[in-house]
């Protein structure tokens, strides 16, 4: 089994991470490219087979731009962080046509920060009233997945939300305004051949949420 990603890796982001600057990027490029980028698209190519045998209904896409792998240029226009570049590298494999805020697969690579997830991160409200609905209609499903819930959720609400009973035996989870689950990894266990198989291991375990959620907003899995 290859072996995709090195200490390079991790070494670069934490320098990154030091000198967040457009110069030094670019005077750095070609170990961007060399151990990051190059070695990421490697990853979401091979990870292609093992995910149509997971649901045939998400997508690894290893186009350069505008395929699974994030860009790794901030956002900058409507915040104080100026800092032009993101200090982790990171991979969505969503549903076709959709953006990453479909319950598919997302896997983080950061220097004492790796993870995989599956769930709604900051859902708009109409999809929120869909999955709460979901909850309250089909509770013997959500039962059977809801221990796999693991995520904080700061922003979970204070009282039931508005039209849901607050004796329901899911209220708790009514409450919530971001569902989903998630698996860590160390550096060391990312830089490891099997690391593939560790991730898919990881995206079976998530898979009973992510199915529930799709379902729940209408999405195939």
């Amino acid at each position: 089994m290859p072996v995709y990603f090195t200490a390079e890796l991790f070494r670069f982001l934490t320098r990154l991470k030091r000198n967040n600057k457009r110069d030094w990027f670019q005077a750095h490029k070609e170990e961007w490219e060399t151990f990051v980028r190059q070695p990421v698209l490697r990853f979401i190519t091979d990870f292609a087979v093992p995910l149509s045998d997971i649901t045939p209904h998400l997508v690894a896409d290893p186009r350069p731009s505008r395929g699974s792998m994030f860009r790794i240029y901030r956002d900058t226009r409507f915040s104080h962080d100026k800092r032009p570049y993101k200090t982790h590298v990171a991979m969505r494999f969503s549903h076709r046509g959709k953006d990453v805020h479909s319950p598919g697969f997302y896997l983080h690579l950061e220097p004492g920060g790796c993870f995989a997830a599956s769930g709604l991160w900051h859902p708009e409200p109409p999809t929120l009233l869909k999955v709460r609905s979901a909850i309250v209609a089909r509770p013997e499903e959500w039962r059977a997945v809801r221990k796999l819930l693991n995520w904080d959720d700061a922003s979970k609400l204070r009282r039931p939300p508005r039209g849901f009973p607050a004796d329901h035996e899911f209220v708790e989870d009514l409450k919530l305004r971001d569902l989903g689950t998630a698996v860590d990894f160390t550096d060391k266990q990312v830089c490891r051949s099997k690391f593939m198989s560790m991730f898919v291991t990881g995206c079976r375990t998530m898979s009973p949420i992510a199915a529930f959620l799709s379902s729940a907003v209408g999405l195939k899995f």
